[in-house]
């Protein structure tokens, strides 16, 4: 595959940032995406944002994007203005490492459709004032935005060309969605992509824990990556898949064979 691959960090969830980025790097990964959580326990440790910008640096690792907090769609008042700090925050930061890409997934509840476009314009000013562009991901486990379509719906009524589309290979699958339904996607429309497998069985409504390398489960990969290729999609992939199963093995070998499942159901 042509597009240069990135490891998550909540990929590797139980291991410090120093070693998943020393990982990341020692087992063929171009990137890094990283969350919020990242720098909060960083801070808890009475580290600065900055000194998490320079181990992030010193590593030699691109940062394919970094995670802002969600729940500005439809919050108001004094949390609502917490959270849009935060995601100027994170744009900041992602301007700092050279990364020109945030995201955020939906909110997990229900609301007003035209308060949430009017979100994605506010957040979307932020993204552009620093340079970057925000990526939405639909949940496939949250109450609303939980399809391609409805995703799309909202982003195409906010019609801002700092906001995009994320496309992610888990929530696509268990949505009940396949690559021939990103054939109707603009290219210029996807903002960012994200993958892991879905288990074949034993799926638990609201449960998103139990992500898998690919080839391990349902998701036709190579498809899918095709899919992305067809629509002129020449950005990051990112591997996030979190499993408590994946946590508690070797992080290194989590990683390595990872990336070589990837590439092998891309060939």
């Amino acid at each position: 595959m042509r597009n240069p691959l990135a490891l998550h960090t909540w990929t590797l969830d139980t291991t410090p940032l120093g070693r998943v980025l020393e990982i990341a790097r020692e087992t063929g990964w171009q990137a890094i995406e990283l969350r919020r959580l990242d720098f909060a326990r960083a801070a808890e440790r009475g580290q600065a944002a900055e000194a998490v910008l320079d181990l992030v640096r010193s590593s030699g690792l691109a940062t394919a994007c970094v995670g802002v907090t969600l729940g500005w769609m439809w919050t108001e008042g004094d949390e609502r203005a917490k959270l849009l700090r935060a995601f100027d925050e994170s744009c900041r930061w992602a301007q700092a490492l050279g990364c020109g890409t945030v995201m955020s997934p939906v909110d997990r509840g229900r609301g007003g459709a035209a308060r949430a476009v009017a979100s994605i314009g506010e957040v979307g000013d932020i993204a552009a004032r620093h340079g970057v562009r925000l990526a939405l991901e639909f949940n496939s486990q949250c109450d609303q935005f939980n399809t391609l379509a409805a995703v799309r719906e909202i982003l195409a009524k906010a019609a801002h060309p700092h906001v995009g589309l994320l496309l992610d290979a888990y929530h696509l699958g268990r949505s009940g969605a396949g690559p021939e339904d990103l054939d109707s996607v603009p290219g210029g429309d996807i903002a960012y992509v994200q993958f892991s497998d879905v288990p074949r069985s034993g799926l638990v409504p609201g449960q998103a824990l139990d992500r898998l390398a690919p080839g391990q489960g349902s998701v036709p990969f190579k498809d899918f990556f095709a899919a992305i290729e067809r629509r002129g999609y020449a950005g990051y992939c990112s591997y996030e898949a979190p499993n408590p199963a994946a946590w508690a093995r070797d992080p290194a070998a989590v990683a390595r064979e990872a990336l070589e499942a990837t590439r092998a159901a891309a060939a």
